[in-house]
């Protein structure tokens, strides 16, 4: 078998585990309500425009953390959000677990 026919293979194995499942059903009920959809994407959008700043090593906005937080609260009181980014959680856990296992199977032609 080739490295492209296990990519493949992982591939697949991903779109058919719990994780990727679950997700990708509660998003689909979440993305149906339109106004959740709408509070969900603004929240991602604030949440990674923050975390682009940490990365690259500059001071998060104070204003918009505080938004994030009280965007966060009122979200998660919906039962169907809270799940959702639960699940959210899980999968990408899920994946950075298979890039990390990818990454140490290479890390000595790439140090």
């Amino acid at each position: 078998m080739n490295v492209y026919d296990n990519v493949n293979n992982l591939a697949a194995s991903i779109r058919q585990s719990k994780e990727y499942l679950e997700y990708k059903e509660i998003k689909a009920k979440v993305y149906s309500d339109l106004e959740l959809k709408n509070q969900v994407e603004e929240f991602e959008k604030i949440r990674y425009e923050e975390q682009l700043l940490a990365l690259q090593g500059e001071a998060q906005s104070e204003e918009k953390m505080k938004k994030l937080q009280e965007l966060y609260t009122i979200l998660v009181q919906k039962p169907e959000v809270k799940d959702f980014f639960d699940k959210e959680v899980r999968f990408n856990l899920l994946i950075a677990d298979v890039n990390r296992i990818i990454g140490e199977s290479i890390k000595d032609v790439l140090s």
